[in-house]
């Protein structure tokens, strides 16, 4: 985290001005100047300084050699000058003024056209003087005025105008002139207005709204306007956040060189990956600002955003959230539902199995967790266990069973099986009985997965965990904020999530790989869409699973994304590394990383054509016999064969990053990025400095 924000941006209407053109993925657009395109026959830095300055010489040389009258180019001018143009001023003392000035303007023209011609003088101004102070054509750097064209400046509101709203349009525009208005609330309402233009009953009371609060109309439900700090720049009018600068290297692509690289919901997604070792910089550069460019767009309106980390893990403030949840502190204020909200038990219960022992995969030529093929028999055969006891449990209490009452059911406990048979007849259910009936028959059989679910499940029956998971059974007390669930997503939250990893690692990994299964779940199944929802993990490790792997990938259906941030690929189980890698459009290498990691992010970026050169020495046995003797005397006296150079240029395909590049020449505080939009523009890896 810095320590302290950046610096305050520009006044609201200067920054709704500033241009922000189309640009290749990734590339921050708030003021992007567009390069032009790239000249193959163009000369590098010491090249074109070099052949500039020796140019600079030739010029002043010969200047020196007329103005001494060693080239007679002084005689030759006044030989040809015109009689008439020395008398035509009427005094000789300025006729002789007139002819000094235009005789040495002619040579010094001359010698600046010939020798800046040679030295490309006019690449230099515009490579080093123009590009760097000068605006390129077409763009300004002062802000146009209001006035001169109401249509085109987004500050008049013209969008409001043109609807015939113009009392709206005159108190917002009031707003930002004095100051009333951040870029927060410019946002939520131009998306406000998009609502209420759909649906035309909701212009009069989008007007009202307007016009009795001004910039505070259609506030967040938690009344803020604005995150606490914002530790990242932010263009909420593109939705992006600047994530670092990329340098002038030949290895990145022409396009992106010398731009900033930024994040946004289109990228975010197709899913991010973050992998590099501790102190790289995964959360402080690349998931913090990641979490508070997506906590402002939940207070435009535009996004939900659920963040997942141990405690004090830098994820922002309190106060920027909606919801903090730390599981294992009895005085937090929020709970979370272990079942996500979910109605429907069979899908509870997939849910639930997923998380118990969707990370208990079997190698090959060996059985899973139950002596099956593979872990994901393993999980279908546990959602089929849980659901024949969370089924009967719901039809005969109305809700979902508690952690200590479902370890009991699992465990087989008859007290608590008989209970829920009596239960079950009470209310007369007779699907449910048989549900329970198949259990009772394979609760005795080998391979049976109710003692391992009993017994993952006993991970959140502990003292810690005494307080949460509440499902309103009797006995139960209700916290103050009551639980939230994934469920919840339709609206645009702001939710925090501590894990108790320091001293329930193992209870850790598998509320983090409940809490994937329970987004991927409901992210598919919301009614709104046009909410960008996201879930940040700040450490993913043991969360994936191969049925977690594909829901990722279809997550970009559904508007919306996760962030996995990793240590190292060893994280993940061997047999899904390379589709951990492949399910996500946006991937992060940060120095440090191992060549073993390298190897999966190279191969995953592939191959690009280069050039090469292949320089070949042979002996020199060309010449006639004199040639030869010299050549042969100073063989003898230097030990060193004469030789000819030839030069062979080939194209071939080459690893855009190497496993060793990646291990070894990536320096510290960099990463190499690759972003894909979710409607498949993709970037090629690019080195990029972190820290916008």
């Amino acid at each position: 985290m810095p320590r302290q924000a950046p610096a305050a941006g520009p006044p609201l209407g200067e920054w709704l001005r500033t241009p922000r053109p189309e640009a290749e993925p990734g590339v921050w657009r708030y003021g992007h100047r567009p390069k032009p395109p790239e000249d193959p026959d163009r000369l590098d830095d010491r090249q074109l300084l070099g052949g500039a300055a020796l140019a600079l010489l030739g010029a002043l040389l010969t200047w020196s050699l007329i103005y001494n009258e060693y080239l007679p180019a002084f005689r030759l001018l006044y030989g040809i000058w015109p009689a008439s143009w020395a008398a035509g001023g009427g005094s000789q003392f300025w006729a002789a003024v007139f002819n000094y000035i235009c005789i040495y303007g002619v040579v010094v023209a001359v010698l600046v056209l010939v020798f800046g011609t040679i030295g490309r003088w006019r690449e230099v101004w515009r490579r080093y003087v123009r590009e760097r102070f000068g605006a390129p054509s077409g763009q300004t750097s002062e802000v146009p005025p209001a006035q001169s064209d109401p249509a085109a400046d987004p500050g008049l509101w013209p969008q409001l105008r043109a609807a015939g709203e113009h009392a709206a349009a005159d108190r917002l525009t009031a707003e930002i002139r004095q100051g009333r208005m951040n870029d927060v609330d410019y946002v939520r309402l131009d998306r406000a207005w998009q609502t209420a233009r759909s649906r035309p009953d909701r212009l009069p009371a989008f007007s009202e709204a307007v016009l009795a609060r001004g910039a505070a109309a259609f506030t967040h439900p938690s009344g803020d306007r604005d995150l606490p700090a914002r530790a990242a720049r932010h263009d909420l009018l593109t939705g992006q956040v600047r994530l670092g600068s990329v340098p002038d290297e030949e290895r990145n692509p022409y396009a992106y060189r010398g731009a900033w690289l930024a994040l946004e919901p289109a990228l975010l997604s197709t899913s991010l990956l973050v992998v590099g070792p501790s102190a790289a910089g995964k959360t402080s550069r690349v998931v913090r600002p990641a979490v508070e460019s997506l906590a402002l767009q939940a207070l435009a309106g535009r996004a939900a955003v659920v963040a997942v980390g141990a405690a004090g893990a830098g994820l922002g403030p309190d106060e920027a959230y909606d919801v903090v949840i730390r599981l294992g502190d009895p005085g937090s204020a929020h709970d979370l539902d272990l079942y996500g909200g979910a109605d429907d038990p069979d899908e509870a219960a997939a849910v639930l199995a997923e998380a118990l022992v969707g990370d208990a995969l079997g190698g090959a030529g060996a059985g899973g967790a139950f002596g099956m093929p593979g872990g994901e028999a393993d999980t279908r055969r546990a959602a089929t266990a849980l659901a024949q006891l969370i089924g009967p449990y719901r039809a005969a209490h109305g809700r979902f069973p508690s952690v200590p009452e479902l370890r009991e059911l699992l465990d087989g406990v008859p007290v608590a099986l008989a209970a829920l048979r009596q239960a079950c007849e009470a209310a007369g259910d007779g699907a449910a009985l048989r549900e329970l009936d198949a259990r009772e028959r394979q609760a005795g059989r080998p391979g049976d997965p109710g003692p391992l679910l009993a017994d993952r499940i006993a991970l959140l029956d502990r003292p810690a965990f005494a307080g949460f998971f509440r499902t309103g059974a009797p006995g139960e007390a209700a916290g103050p904020g009551g639980p939230f669930a994934m469920r919840d997503l339709e609206h645009p939250l702001r939710v925090r999530i501590d894990l108790p990893e320091r001293g329930h690692a193992e209870a850790s990994r598998l509320l983090a790989r409940l809490l994937l299964a329970q987004f991927t779940t409901c992210a598919q199944d919301r009614d709104r869409r046009s909410l960008f929802a996201c879930l940040v993990l700040d450490d993913a490790a043991h969360t994936l699973t191969p049925a977690s792997v594909r829901a990722v990938q279809r997550l970009r259906t559904a508007n919306a994304g996760v962030v996995l941030a990793l240590r190292s690929l060893d994280e993940v189980p061997e047999p899904l590394r390379a589709a951990a890698v492949g399910a996500v459009g946006c991937r992060v290498a940060l120095s440090g990383l191992s060549t073993w990691d390298g190897e999966v992010f190279a191969r995953a970026w592939g191959r690009d054509w280069v050039e090469t050169e292949d320089v070949t020495h042979n002996p020199d046995v060309s010449g006639g016999p004199l040639r030869r003797a010299v050549r042969a005397v100073r063989t003898l006296f230097t030990g060193v064969r004469a030789t000819t150079r030839s030069v062979t240029v080939r194209t071939v395909q080459r690893e855009r990053w190497s496993a060793s590049d990646l291990a070894h020449k990536v320096p510290p505080g960099h990463a190499v990025v690759s972003l894909t939009t979710f409607r498949g523009e993709a970037s090629p890896p690019v080195l990029t400095r972190l820290g916008g």
